[in-house]
Formats: structure tokens, C-alpha cells, sequence
């Protein structure tokens, strides 16, 4: 649970005794459901239609890009199987274009280490791009 959750819950529980509801109403009466007004919720954020369940597949896919551990993603979002993480661990089309970027930029980190490696070797050797005199001068030095 993060510090803000934590808080979020502490404020919820303030002032009641053990055995009440955390979520209540002003009049003190417990959320039993809370459709009506999540769907004005979601119509006054301009995102109708969202699904309250569809936050968990949001924080699936947020911890997946964050580094979280699959194993993690699981106990916290409460998969038991492999496979029912699988069909909310959605990919969207942003993941795949940042997949391929990731991509191209380990290809030209790795063409630049590359160079630099044969740069940093042919300084060493010497700069003649002939081997036998690159042969001969190794004689001489050592």
C-alpha cells in the first residue's frame, strides 16, 4: 500500500470504532454500491463508460512498465494463475511503438560500443592498417 493510499484509508476510518464500515456515506449509513456515482464520477472526468475493474488492469500494465516483477503484479492485483494475469496484462499499441524504440536504441548503443571498442583496439595495435607492421611495432615495444 503507498503513503497516499495509506492516508486516503486513514481518513476514511477516522473518528469511527472498530466493527464500522471504512466507506460511508455522510449520514453515517455504509456503501453498500457505489455504481450511480461512479458513473457520474466518470462522465464529470470526461471518460463515460469506464469500468471500475478497469483500473485493475491499469495498474497491471503500470507496474509491468514500472519494473515490477510479474510474481508482484500477481500477489498485489490477486492472480493465482499465470494465465488470468495474462488476459489483463493488455499490450497497446504505445507498448509495442516503445518496445521497437527501445529497440533501435540498444542497436545503435551497442553499434557505438562496438566502434569504440575497434577504435580503442586499433590505437593500441597502432594506426597502420598494415598487420605486419602492426606485428613489427608490437616486437619493438615489448
Amino acid at each position: 500500500m503507498t503513503n497516499a493510499i495509506s492516508a486516503l484509508l486513514q481518513a476514511c476510518v477516522s473518528g469511527k470504532v472498530a466493527g464500522y464500515f471504512v466507506f460511508t456515506r455522510p449520514n453515517g449509513k455504509c456503501v453498500r454500491d457505489f455504481r450511480t456515482t461512479w458513473e457520474n464520477a466518470c462522465k464529470e472526468a470526461e471518460i463515460p463508460g469506464l469500468l471500475f475493474h478497469d483500473l485493475r488492469r491499469t495498474a497491471a500494465r503500470n507496474l509491468r512498465r514500472a519494473g515490477v516483477p510479474e510474481t508482484v503484479i500477481m500477489k498485489i492485483g490477486g492472480w493465482r494463475t499465470r494465465s488470468v494475469f495474462e488476459r489483463y496484462a493488455i499490450v497497446s499499441r504505445s507498448d509495442i511503438a516503445d518496445a521497437m524504440l527501445k529497440l533501435q536504441q540498444s542497436e545503435k548503443l551497442n553499434e557505438k560500443q562496438e566502434n569504440t571498442q575497434e577504435e580503442q583496439n586499433g590505437h593500441i595495435i597502432g594506426h597502420s592498417t598494415n598487420p605486419i607492421q602492426n606485428e613489427a611495432h608490437l616486437r619493438t615495444v615489448n
